[in-house]
C-alpha cells in the first residue's frame, strides 16, 4: 500500500497527477484552498479506480496554518490507512501572477514567496517524520525558471528557489534513501493564470509554434509522466529537473 499526497489535487495540473497516481496503486490526500466541491469530485473519480482518498484544506498562502495542516495529514493517516507513513509528496499548489518586475507589488511578491517558496518547504519539514524511509517528494518548477518571457519574472524567481531546495533535500535526505526531485512544466491547457494557455487561441498557437513537438501540453502529458517519475524503476533518479516542456524554446 502507498499514499500520496498531492497539494494543490482538487483541480488543473494537480488533479490529474493525483489520478494518474491512483491507477499506479496510489492511495490519495488531495489538499484545495476553497473549492471542496472540486476536491470532493476529485476523490470520487479516484474511488472509481479502486483507491481510496481524502480531501483536505489547505490555504497554501498561510505557512502559520501548516502545524494545524500536518495534524490532520496525520490523522488521516491513521483513520484511513491505519498507518503512520506517507510515501510520496508533490508539492504542487500554485498561483500565476503575469506582472512585470517593474510593476509587481509588495502583496503579489509576498504571496507568490508564500505559496511557492515558504509553504513547500515548511510543509516539507513538518512532513519529513510521515514520510517513509525510501519515498519521495516532488517539487513543482515551471519551464519559466530556464526561459524568460516578459511578466514572469516574481514567478520564475520562485521556481528557481524551489529548484534549489529540491538539490539540498536530495542531498540532505539522502541517508533516508528518500527521493527529490523537481518537475518543470512548460505551457500548459489548464485553467492555470486565468486559462490564457487553454482559452486563448492566439497564446496557444504561439507557444505551439515555438515547441519542438508542435502543441502546447496537456495535463495528461504532466501527470502520466509523474506518476511514471515516482515509480521503482526511477528509484535511481535523485536530485533533479525534469522539464517536461515538449521541447519548448530549444
Amino acid at each position: 500500500m502507498k499514499v500520496a499526497l498531492v497539494t494543490g489535487g482538487s483541480r488543473g495540473l494537480g488533479k490529474n497527477m493525483a489520478v494518474h497516481l491512483a491507477q499506479k496503486g496510489y492511495h490519495l490526500i488531495v489538499t484545495y484552498k476553497q473549492s471542496e466541491a472540486q476536491a470532493l469530485e476529485t476523490v470520487k473519480e479516484i474511488e472509481v479506480l479502486g483507491r481510496q482518498a481524502t480531501a483536505l484544506q489547505l490555504d497554501a498562502s498561510d505557512p502559520a496554518s501548516l502545524d494545524a495542516f500536518a495534524e490532520k495529514v496525520s490523522s488521516s493517516l491513521r483513520s484511513c490507512w491505519q498507518t503512520e507513513q506517507l510515501d510520496l509528496l508533490v508539492n504542487n499548489a500554485g498561483i500565476g501572477i503575469h506582472v512585470s518586475m517593474a510593476d509587481t507589488t509588495e502583496a503579489q511578491f509576498d504571496e507568490l514567496m508564500n505559496i511557492h517558496v515558504k509553504t513547500p518547504f515548511f510543509l516539507t519539514q513538518k512532513l519529513l517524520a510521515s514520510l517513509k524511509d525510501g519515498g519521495s517528494i516532488i517539487n513543482i518548477s515551471s519551464g519559466l525558471a530556464r526561459f524568460s518571457l516578459p511578466g514572469f519574472g516574481a514567478y520564475a524567481m520562485m521556481k528557481g528557489a524551489v529548484e534549489v531546495m529540491t538539490r539540498y533535500l536530495a542531498a540532505e535526505l539522502g541517508s533516508r534513501q528518500i527521493t527529490v526531485n523537481t518537475i518543470a512544466p512548460g505551457a500548459i491547457e489548464t485553467d492555470f493564470g486565468g486559462g490564457l494557455v487553454r482559452d486563448n487561441r492566439d497564446a496557444n498557437a504561439l507557444i505551439a509554434s515555438k515547441t519542438a513537438l508542435g502543441r502546447a501540453g496537456k495535463a495528461d502529458d504532466i501527470g502520466a509522466a509523474l506518476a511514471n517519475l515516482v515509480s521503482d524503476e526511477c528509484k535511481w533518479l535523485n536530485g533533479q529537473r525534469i522539464e517536461l516542456s515538449g521541447g519548448m524554446f530549444l
